[in-house]
């Protein structure tokens, strides 16, 4: 079996972990129609009832963006918001591919994104629910695009070059090789990581302390029966799934209103089809009070406006620096990737499995407790090779949690 296939598989049977009769929803760009015809075979060879492929395309899309009248922006789609509800209903199962140009819509007027994107993630919000209740199996994997690569690798001789290249750094992230299963890698992997959040739970935190050198000095406090997550999760379904391949993180909820001082970036951030780079928050009782930064500061402010709560966090997520996407020393331009190189927070929505006691609450009811509540989740990376984290417990103890950027319990 080459390399190829055991990456479908891997992310089908044990990412999705699509089971007997479950139905598949993939969303992947039109770009990539042969990894999506790949996994629906493999989803099918499993047993699934139904894979539905919804195709993108970003280069349609900024054709869109900058041809489009003012008035087709911002409005809501009935058949949109009917396809999702009949996704919800029929419990379908998600897996999203998610490979981008970094700058596909570098020059689009950033109302209209904003426009689109805030009318998009409300029509979406059904099926969002049950991503972030954990109450269906997910997974985010990429592939590798020619923009893509291209922007990974500029000194790659051509298209072919630059995409050879991206497979190898996927495949080695990804614990896929020619000789051992990655589904025993990935079995190891995640007990480690389910070792460090039972630690974590142990040692059942107060608030944890982030300070390095380039300036950062943040504590977050963190509710009250919260939980630390590995990568290995189980839906509602009854299923273990795994949200992201690759993933080196444990992560939890921060409280939304303990989080006080500042944070600074360590890579970029892409967002809506552009980078911010360079950027710094500072917080007061949770929400963000001033912020800055040396590229696109516009789409920060957007990123921090776009929906309500948006300038909250709802996750922290430790990765250790020696994780082997951060040695491998590549800027991925890819959240999903350059987040497992480095410890990052995230703007907006908290999971509300990472906090007991949610089952049966509403949004406001799971506010109060401390989880907070938006319509956006946006990952930034924090993390630094001299970060510093000093977890403090209940009875005022102190514990190293990293040092040097790497776990120190």
């Amino acid at each position: 079996m080459d390399k190829l296939q055991k990456y479908v598989k891997l992310i089908v049977n044990v990412g999705v972990n699509v089971q007997l009769g479950q139905k598949l929803l993939i969303n992947c760009p039109v770009d990539l129609a042969y990894f999506g015809r790949l996994a629906m075979q493999e989803a099918y060879d499993a047993g699934a009832a139904d894979v539905l492929i919804l195709w993108n395309d970003e280069i349609s899309g900024r054709i869109h963006y900058l041809s489009a009248p003012d008035e087709a922006f911002g409005k809501e789609v009935e058949w949109i918001k009917a396809r999702v509800k009949h996704l919800v209903d029929e419990g379908y199962c998600l897996l999203n591919v998610y490979a981008t140009d970094p700058e596909i819509l570098k020059g689009v007027d950033p109302v209209r994104i904003q426009k689109q994107q805030k009318v998009g993630q409300m029509m979406s919000k059904p099926l969002s629910d049950q991503v972030t209740a954990s109450a269906i199996q997910w997974n985010l994997a990429s592939v590798p695009t020619p923009s893509w690569a291209r922007k990974v690798f500029p000194n790659a001789a051509n298209d072919e070059e630059a995409i050879g290249l991206m497979w190898d750094a996927i495949y080695a992230a990804c614990r896929v090789d020619d000789n051992s299963d990655p589904v025993e890698n990935w079995t190891k992997h995640v007990n480690y990581l389910q070792e460090k959040a039972n630690k974590l739970m142990e040692l059942n935190f107060k608030s944890l302390h982030f300070t390095n050198s380039l300036g950062t000095d943040l504590v977050t406090e963190l509710p009250e029966g919260h939980i630390w997550m590995a990568c290995g999760e189980k839906a509602k379904t009854g299923n273990n799934y795994i949200a992201n391949i690759p993933t080196e993180e444990v992560f939890t909820a921060p409280h939304r209103e303990g989080v006080n001082g500042i944070v600074y970036s360590t890579k970029p951030l892409v967002y809506m089809g552009d980078v911010i780079d360079e950027f710094w928050v500072k917080f007061e009782k949770g929400k963000v009070v001033d912020y800055g930064a040396k590229k696109n500061p516009h789409l920060l402010k957007s990123l921090l406006e776009l929906h309500k709560n948006a300038d909250y966090l709802g996750e922290v997520a430790l990765v250790p620096y020696n994780s082997p996407i951060s040695q491998s020393g590549i800027l991925w331009y890819n959240t999903l990737y350059d987040e497992n190189a480095s410890c990052h927070l995230a703007f907006g929505r908290g999971y509300s499995y990472t906090l007991g006691g949610t089952d049966g609450k509403t949004e406001d009811e799971m506010e109060a407790m401390g989880l907070n509540q938006s319509l956006t989740h946006e990952d930034f990376m924090v993390g630094s090779k001299c970060l510093s984290i000093v977890g403090t417990t209940n009875d005022g103890k102190e514990v190293s949690v990293f040092v040097n950027g790497d776990w120190a319990i």
